[in-house]
């Protein structure tokens, strides 16, 4: 072999491992941009998983908020009305104050003659069957 072709030889076998390195390596980037794409939609897929797991523990609060708001709600004590006081046995209930049930009560220091009297004023909660409130204001007895 002479050493022009052998010369060629040696040209035409570095040329094919160039080549094959060039391919080589050409692969071998390839490799590196898919995986770095495939790392890159892994991490997009956890965040957006990571967010929606977020988004309902915030919802989820948010109706257990709700609920306990409701609940609590639900507990708040209506206003109690009060209840009037009991009338004692011996007074009329047509009065706030005692005033003795009687076949007449009159206002005690006036002009009236019993045979009961009161001393005043009183409120009138219901009729004023004894004639004690005379202005008609809703108290009797009052001067």
């Amino acid at each position: 072999m002479d050493s022009a072709t052998a010369k060629k030889l040696s040209d035409d076998r570095a040329a094919e491992a160039a080549t094959k390195a060039a391919a080589e390596k050409a692969a071998a980037d390839k490799a590196a941009a898919d995986k770095a794409a495939a790392d890159k939609a892994a991490a997009d897929q956890a965040a957006a998983a990571q967010a929606a797991a977020a988004k309902a523990a915030a919802e989820k609060a948010a109706a257990d908020r709700a609920a306990a708001d409701a609940a609590a709600a639900k507990l708040v004590p209506k206003a109690a009305v009060p209840a009037a006081p009991q009338a004692q046995s011996n007074c009329d209930p047509n009065y706030s104050g005692c005033v003795p049930v009687a076949s007449d009560v009159d206002c005690a220091g006036g002009k009236g003659n019993g045979p009961a009297y009161v001393r005043g004023p009183v409120t009138v909660t219901g009729s004023d069957i004894y004639g004690l409130d005379s202005d008609g204001d809703g108290v009797g007895c009052e001067k």
